[in-house]
């Protein structure tokens, strides 16, 4: 189910994140500049919708521009590869050839350009959810105290979920801001040694570094095979390629755990685990969504005396964190308030 549907439910968790980043950022304008609520959802709609769609066309322009330019590159990379072979000795430089002419890149690209086009009829489907989710999110606390059927568990309920979209949003804002930092800098560095494709170079970074642990690996590699395939030189592939190494380094050790602290308190493996999991169901979009499906996992089962030892496997220390500390203030949006 989870992979025939994965459309619909990959569409559904982005909506719910989208619902509960907003909620939290309408309330507290609404409590703070006294904006009526009405007003402020309706803005917040409006932002999501033009968020979405130039969202989904950058990215499909910014591929679509890779695609034309990888394809024009495409002589100049096979010409300059037996530079970058030859010190691996003939045998082995031969099967790097054949394994390279084996492989259909333009097709793959084409491919993926292809998939891209897909993003503008999802953000569709996530508008639409966020939507309705909006329209139904006075009722939200009267459903879940008639599901329980007690006043004092629902309660509970409610401070779990707000809790967890406590959680994810803070997690989401900060990699956001930090993803931000990377990009720019890994623009600078592109800009600086006049390469192309620097915007799309950055976006790809940007949208890399949600993937914790591997996505870094990933978009720096990559970074440093486009520098070498633009540009045929080695020193200077050399050089992007160290500045974006230290930059994902500096960042990812330095500024990140700084910056989220205690908020994610997740073990390293759990991480691996519910990567490979959610990038077998669901592609790329489950890698970027493991992380805060994980995070809700680990707050529901701390709460659940004979799921606790999941709560514990997957917490960092081994002491699962459900939540309770968080300020009620912050966690508690409108619609979930009691």
């Amino acid at each position: 189910m989870l992979v025939q549907a994965r459309f619909i439910l990959i569409s559904l968790a982005i909506a719910i994140i989208l619902f509960s980043l907003t909620t939290d950022a309408i309330f507290a304008i609404s409590y703070r500049l006294k904006v009526p609520k009405w007003l402020g959802t309706t803005l917040a709609l409006i932002g999501i919708t033009l968020a979405l769609l130039w969202v989904s066309t950058t990215i499909v322009t910014q591929i679509n521009e890779v695609v034309v330019i990888a394809i024009a590159y495409a002589e100049q990379a096979q010409a300059a590869l037996p530079s970058l072979t030859e010190r691996l000795g003939p045998e082995v430089q031969e099967r790097i050839l054949i394994a390279i002419s084996n492989f259909n890149i333009t097709g793959w690209i084409r491919s993926l350009a292809g998939q891209a086009s897909g993003l503008l009829s999802g953000s569709v489907l996530v508008i639409l959810f966020v939507g309705f989710m909006f329209a139904e999110q006075v009722w939200f606390p009267t459903k879940i105290e008639r599901l329980v059927g007690d006043a004092v568990q629902a309660q509970r309920v409610r401070r779990i979920i707000a809790s967890i979209m406590h959680r994810v949003n803070r997690y989401l804002v900060v990699k956001t801001a930090v993803s931000g930092v990377t990009a720019f800098i890994v623009w600078l560095i592109f800009k600086a040694t006049g390469l192309e494709l620097a915007a799309a170079v950055a976006i790809l970074t940007f949208v890399l570094n949600f993937i914790p642990s591997v996505g870094s690996i990933i978009a720096t590699v990559i970074t440093a095979l486009l520098a070498f395939v633009l540009s045929g030189d080695l020193p200077l592939t050399a050089i992007v390629a160290i500045g974006c190494t230290i930059t994902q380094f500096v960042i990812g050790n330095v500024l990140d755990p700084m910056l989220l602290g205690q908020t994610l308190r997740l073990s390293s493996f759990g991480i691996i685990l519910s990567l490979a999991f959610w990038g077998a169901v669901w592609g790329i979009p489950g890698m970027f969504l493991a992380v805060p499906i994980m995070v809700a996992l680990m707050i529901v089962c701390a709460h659940i005396p004979w799921l606790r030892p999941v709560a514990v496997l997957l917490s960092r220390e081994g002491l699962p964190d459900d939540g309770s500390g968080d300020d009620d203030q912050q966690a508690s949006p409108p619609s979930l308030a009691a």
